[in-house]
């Protein structure tokens, strides 16, 4: 005869082990379920913003382009591809799928939610750029209407994200985008960058360490099918086509020149004054809103003031307040040497 007390203990434990598992809300089963959902919902959001992308660059998006962007197999984008059709979301044409007008305004969401986020963190934080994007990636998923509106109206409702891609409105609005990529950049011209392509991050990363940033310009030397060869500020860079097609430009005018590094605050010696024109582009987060709180805006005159022993840091004179800098920091503040002026005026 089995023993009561181990009997009522293995009934005990076995009680145990189902309340651990099935108790609502908090049991095993309920938290892996809702992270089944979330992950199916992440999914489902992350398709409709690739047929949104692929929309707006003019192509159709396929089972396998939907697969490779997810990275998931083609029977598993079949599955989403389906349930978003049942939803209503997209609609089976002749050429492949496309968003409804209900599956367009989630995916616009999405993408404006995840281009005010990149805008934070470019403006707001210290987060390095090559990290914007992941951290936007998982943002997008989290935020409401209500607080993306709210996060818009913070950053005084910027229209262009960190990249230079446009921030759909409220009510879904883009503005009109350049298409010309460095890559197509006629040679011997002087083109100014207006988007950045954050991924793959790879490339990103290398576009930043060769100095190419939003707003900067570059003269377009020469390219064959392998490369581009373009002069940024002084020096000359050899871009890969691959690359290449991830920087957009726009043609600036015949005699806009580029490729002469810009007069910087770092250039000053002690007892000049410049007046500044911009902070560079490359300058972002805590970084340059501490600029911008120290007076450092356009039109602003700085002097450079005492030098240490060590060469760095350098004390300048910001509106009447001594304010040290280091040169890395002098560096992306562009200026136009006072002095200079007034000997062409003369």
């Amino acid at each position: 005869m089995a023993d009561p007390l181990f009997a009522l203990a293995v009934f005990a434990g076995l009680m145990a082990v189902v309340i651990l598992v099935f108790w609502p809300r908090r049991g095993i089963y309920a938290r892996v379920s809702r992270i089944l959902r979330l992950t199916e919902r992440v999914q489902l959001e992350d398709a409709l913003k690739h047929f949104c992308m692929w929309e707006q660059a003019g192509r159709v998006p396929t089972l396998e382009s939907l697969a490779g962007r997810l990275t998931i197999s083609t029977g598993h984008a079949a599955k989403l591809l389906t349930r978003l059709t049942e939803s209503d979301l997209v609609r089976q044409g002749k050429e492949g799928p496309t968003l409804t007008e209900g599956g367009r305004e989630s995916a616009l969401q999405l993408v404006r939610t995840h281009r005010l986020w990149e805008r934070y963190l470019a403006d707001r934080t210290g987060v390095p750029a090559i990290e914007w994007h992941d951290e936007a990636e998982r943002m997008e998923h989290s935020l409401s209407t209500e607080q993306t509106d709210a996060l818009s109206a913070r950053l005084g409702h910027p229209r262009w994200d960190p990249h230079g891609d446009p921030i759909p409105t409220a009510s879904g609005e883009l503005p009109e985008v350049n298409q010309l990529s460095l890559a197509g950049a006629p040679q011997g011209r002087v083109v100014e960058v207006v988007h950045l392509e954050d991924e793959p991050r790879e490339i990103f990363n290398g576009l930043l360490n060769r100095g190419l940033v939003l707003g900067g310009r570059l003269e377009v030397l020469g390219r064959d099918n392998l490369q581009v060869r373009v002069l940024v500020d002084g020096g000359e860079w050899s871009i890969n086509v691959v690359e290449a097609q991830n920087v957009t430009v726009r043609v600036l005018p015949k005699g806009e020149r580029a490729g002469r590094p810009p007069v910087t605050l770092a250039d000053l010696a002690p007892g000049e004054t410049g007046r500044v024109i911009d902070i560079s582009p490359a300058c972002q987060g805590s970084q340059r809103r501490r600029l911008l709180d120290l007076g450092v805006v356009k039109g602003t005159e700085i002097r450079a003031d005492m030098v240490s022993a060590a060469g760095d840091p350098v004390a300048y004179l910001i509106r009447g307040a001594l304010i040290a800098l280091r040169r890395s920091q002098a560096t992306w503040i562009r200026i136009e040497r006072v002095e200079s002026l007034v000997e062409v005026a003369d």
